[in-house]
This record gives structure tokens, sequence and C-alpha cells, in this order.
């Protein structure tokens, strides 16, 4: 990604609802290199969505937890299906170390979460679980960051006078 595209997905990022035309007058370039970019990203899986950020707890889901999974050896597939069943279920990775997979939940009362969380360890595919609460958010989901740090220096193609100061 060169500074052109991580210029773009800031000005979404601060514009979601922003057409090409809009995009355009905010980074300095031709509408038709707006599109083509943001095609570009799309097509290769850079962009994944233009849908709303929801805030979980004026949603109605104020209560938060990661759960720590230890999993039968070879169940991975099993898991999968358990926790694409249960809707708190936010997302879940495979990762290193003393468990096998990291949960985030959501739930509208402590009594849900609990409800989530034995439904999780009735599977017989999942071995042992952890969980921890959610207190507050240090710093939310971001990406921004990551990208300007370490963007491409290749050139943006648009006139000087026409970049974002």
């Amino acid at each position: 990604m060169d500074e052109l595209d991580v210029a773009l997905v800031a000005a979404l990022r601060h514009r979601p609802r922003a057409g090409a035309l809009e995009l355009s007058r905010v980074v300095g370039v031709a509408r038709a290199t707006v599109q083509a970019r943001l095609q570009k990203m799309e097509q290769a899986g850079i962009i994944t969505g233009y849908g709303p950020d929801v805030d979980l707890a004026a949603a109605g889901f104020p209560v938060q937890a990661f759960a720590t999974l230890e999993i039968a050896q070879g169940a991975l597939d099993d898991v999968r299906a358990v926790l694409d069943a249960i809707p708190g279920v936010l997302e879940a990775y495979v990762t290193t170390g003393s468990g096998d997979v990291l949960c985030r939940l959501a739930a509208p009362s402590h009594e849900a979460l609990q409800d989530a969380l034995l439904q999780l360890n009735a599977s017989a595919s999942i071995a042992r679980s952890t969980s921890v609460m959610v207190l507050s958010v240090v710093v939310a989901p971001r990406v921004l960051p990551l990208l300007t740090a370490h963007r491409s220096g290749a050139p943006v193609r648009a006139p000087a006078y026409r970049r974002p100061g």
C-alpha cells in the first residue's frame, strides 16, 4: 500500500458514507483514480467491507469477555462449528501458547455470558476453557496507525497542488 491507498483508507474511516467524488476531493486525486484504487484494494482483499462500526454496549451487549480454549487434538473443525453456533462469539483465532483458540464474546448480561461459556464447555471437542472479563477498552480495534507507519514511499500520482496538506 502506498500513501494514496493509506489516505483513502483513512478518509473512508473518517467518512464511511463518502462517495468516490467526495473522497477524491479529500485526498486530492481524480474520482476515477479513487474508484480504481478502491476496486484494486477490494480485489486484493485489503478492504473487506464497508459496514458500520457498532458499539456493543450501546446496542445492548455491555458484557464482554475473552475465552481461551484448549481443544482436543484434531478437533478444530468441530470447535469452529460450536463457535459458529453461539451468536455471542464475535471472533475466534487459533493461537500459540497454552491455549489453542482465543475467542471474544459479548452478551447482554453476566448470566447470558455464563450461558455462552457453558455452551462452549458442553462440547466434547473443548477440553478446557478459561475466560477473562473485559473491564474497559484501552485501545479500540484499529489499523490506521499500522498502515500509516509502514506505508510504501511510492509516489502519489496527483499533482503537488492537489495533494492533501
